[in-house]
């Protein structure tokens, strides 16, 4: 009766060590997604770093000509009669 008794103690903290909620298979899953996480938020990072450098050449302390004539293109739909438009 002890014997069986420990036994299925034994196997029921075996399973929760695996399958559990604090387990091995939910903290592989957990690193998964932190990794995941991090690559997002490296993204997120460099396009944030993009616009706000956009943003510091459309200001009025600086101006960048050639970023302004690309948005006016852009925004507009224009292109001077001189040039081929590639798209």
């Amino acid at each position: 009766m002890y014997l069986t008794l420990a036994g299925t103690f034994g196997t029921y903290l075996v399973f929760a060590a695996v399958q559990g909620e604090y387990g091995l298979f939910n903290r592989i899953q957990i690193e998964a997604d932190t990794a995941q996480l991090l690559i997002e938020r490296d993204r997120l990072a460099t396009e944030l770093a993009e616009m706000e450098n956009r943003t510091r050449r459309m200001s009025d302390d600086y101006l960048d000509l050639d970023l302004l004539d690309q948005q006016a293109r852009d925004v507009l739909g224009l292109v001077r009669p001189d040039e081929i438009l590639l798209r």
